[in-house]
């Protein structure tokens, strides 16, 4: 299980809305000067994302819970984005190279065999999404945060 903390958001009729950073990989790593991942990384949005997940235990606002989702669902889900145009592109280019017998033809049909593979996820995702299994669940739940207070060395003086 493929586990990450995210923030309650809100909680009604037993739906949680979390709100999940993204964190970069290689922020951790020794060589982060000189990655190039890391340059690119910077580039991009710092984007983060706010999901519903079923919870029958009531949250508030603010509460961190530990999210969990199989490795099988990631790893399907990954072939499914990243197989499809790849395995679309090899055949329809082969079929063109050996319908057609040119490059031009070959490198048509590639990009072709790429939109219709890319096209043919998009599609199946929706439905492989509703799969109960393919849904991230909430493991562990922590203390809501006004329930922990903190006090400083100055305040303990007064």
């Amino acid at each position: 299980m493929i586990k990450e903390w995210a923030t309650v958001v809100s909680w009604e009729n037993g739906v949680a809305k979390v709100h999940c950073d993204v964190k970069a990989s290689c922020s951790s790593c020794a060589s982060r000067a000189g990655c190039g991942s890391r340059v690119l990384n910077k580039l991009g949005p710092q984007t983060s994302h706010t999901i519903s997940v079923p919870s029958a235990e009531p949250l508030v606002a603010g509460q961190k819970v530990e999210l969990g989702i199989s490795e099988s669902s990631l790893l399907g889900s990954a072939m499914l984005v990243y197989l499809s145009p790849l395995v679309g592109l090899f055949i329809m280019a082969s079929l063109f190279q050996v319908l057609f017998g040119t490059d031009i033809a070959a490198m048509c049909g590639a990009l072709l065999g790429g939109v219709g593979g890319f096209l043919l996820a998009r599609g199946f995702s929706p439905a492989l999404a509703k799969r109960e299994t393919w849904q991230p669940v909430i493991i562990s739940v922590g203390l809501p945060p006004d329930l922990l207070r903190t006090t400083t060395s100055s305040e303990l003086s007064q």
